[in-house]
């Protein structure tokens, strides 16, 4: 432990020296795979500088932001001691933000970069639970589905069964209560008491309210409340994860309101009654038709186009998807995921994603056969490619793929086949959260599911190393004419 302290301590010292010192830091945080640092100026960061450091699989910059890519797990230790040994803040709530950045309009974010690095910090948090919840789905299916032969396993062993009862509980309980656990999130990343989103969470999961689907589809009646003659139909919101986003910040908001305008002697008790009070109120006559609304469109616009554009559309998806998680817009993907699966119970782009992934795995592949000889290469390539197998992209795009332009076009033409390839097997996911390798425990075992996600991804990387080989061939060629 004391050893690695001193790594990412000497880590962290080339890093601060690397952007320019501690004054150009604003703030400093980290997503799933990358260390964000916030900065006024990113003119004088020395990129190749940070890129030669230990552990660091690669560099970005977007808009004020460096993102250095250390991979998952590594990237929260190492976040953990940059901020203790460096003294640059943590992130800090959107208010205090706004009070740092008045005074320059060099460091303002725009509202579009707030609400990705949002979006971010609210899943963050919560993808360890979606995850376990998501690969306890796919143990269970091994369980339950018929995969081998006329039988499942729970019927050829009937003992299984209890055991396959408490997993399925594990894992519906934390997909049943997402919108519960966004509202935490959400409240905690907003600013506010994050028991407090936990409240809300309550109300809009309430057993006293009849389940939405169940209204719409004439199996119960909404609760009616009458407000002075006004007649509100209320349901619960289980499955609605844009009306937990958005109620994480009205909370958030509110809270904090009540806290500075309420005298301290009756704060404590009204301040967060107040807030519910208020929140609740919100949710039922507005938050919650808006956000069901909007989550109605988004759901069946992505249904329709899957369905419109047909083959193509997942061709060029799995195409350009790996060029989305260069600029970091990939983050916002995770609410439209968990809509997905709440509203239609599967996940269509899940399987496009780990085609795309497995695309840049080739591109690393074919990159490596290519420099054979190169000691460098293969070590950067091996690093990078088993972070690819458990679906982490960023070494293999930043430390690679990007830098040499070959790789990255080949493992996009991997993508785009594979993409061909999941629309035509209609692979879908039960749950989001995981690729590559482990995403196999995802993936919906209907139309042989779990043999078609193997050679989906086999098919993206096989191909992504093929063109990578072509197209490497004629940028070399070109490089020596040049040269």
């Amino acid at each position: 432990m004391k050893h690695e302290r001193e790594t990412y301590e000497k880590i962290s010292d080339g890093i601060l020296t690397a952007i320019g010192g501690k004054d150009n830091a604003i703030e400093a945080f980290h997503c799933a795979t990358r260390l964000r640092i916030n900065l006024k100026d990113t003119s004088k960061v020395n990129a190749d500088a940070i890129a030669q450091l230990d552990l660091v699989k690669g560099v970005n910059i977007n808009r004020n932001q460096l993102q250095i890519i250390f991979g998952a797990g590594l990237v929260d230790e190492v976040t953990s001691v940059f901020i203790q040994h460096t003294g640059i803040p943590a992130q800090s709530t959107e208010n205090n933000v706004t009070e740092k950045t008045a005074d320059d309009p060099k460091q303002e974010k725009s509202w579009f970069s707030r609400f990705l690095d949002d979006l971010t910090g609210v899943f963050s948090d919560i993808l360890p639970g979606i995850l376990a919840g998501g690969i306890l789905i796919g143990v269970n299916n091994l369980f339950t589905q018929k995969i081998f032969g006329s039988q499942s396993l729970v019927q050829a062993i009937p003992g299984l069964s209890g055991i396959s009862v408490i997993i399925n509980l594990g894992a519906s309980g934390i997909f049943a209560m997402l919108p519960l656990l966004v509202c935490y999130a959400a409240t905690k990343r907003y600013g506010g008491r994050p028991v407090m989103g936990l409240a809300i969470g309550t109300v809009m999961m309430s057993s006293s309210l009849p389940a939405m689907a169940d209204v719409q589809t004439g199996a119960a009646k909404a609760l009616i409340a009458n407000i002075f003659g006004w007649h509100l139909s209320l349901t619960g919101f289980g499955g609605q994860i844009i009306v937990a986003l958005i109620m994480g910040y009205i909370v958030a908001k509110t809270d904090n309101f009540f806290q500075k305008k309420l005298p301290g002697v009756i704060q404590f008790v009204l301040a967060p009654m107040l807030t519910i009070l208020v929140a609740s109120f919100l949710l039922f006559m507005v938050i919650g038709p808006v956000g069901v609304a909007l989550s109605t469109w988004i759901t069946n616009g992505l249904v329709w186009m899957s369905g419109a554009f047909g083959i193509f559309g997942y061709i060029i998806f799995g195409g350009i998807q790996q060029l989305i998680v260069i600029t970091g817009l990939h983050n916002m993907f995770g609410a439209v995921e968990a809509q997905l699966i709440a509203t239609t119970k599967y996940d269509f782009l899940n399987p496009l994603f780990s085609g795309a992934l497995m695309g840049q795995g080739g591109g690393v592949l074919g990159y490596m056969l290519l420099n054979r000889k190169s000691k460098k290469a293969q070590e950067v390539g091996i690093s990078a490619f088993f972070s690819v197998l458990f679906g982490i992209s960023e070494p293999a795009l930043f430390g690679i793929n990007i830098k040499n332009r070959y790789p990255l076009i080949g493992g996009c033409i991997g993508g785009a086949v594979a993409g061909g390839f999941t629309y035509l097997t209609k692979i879908t996911a039960v749950a989001f959260g995981t690729t590559g390798l482990t995403g196999i425990a995802i993936a919906a075992p209907q139309n042989n599911g779990y043999l078609n996600y193997i050679l989906m991804n086999l098919i993206g990387c096989l191909v992504g190393m093929i063109a990578t080989i072509i197209i490497g061939k004629f940028f070399i060629k070109k490089q020596n004419q040049t040269a």
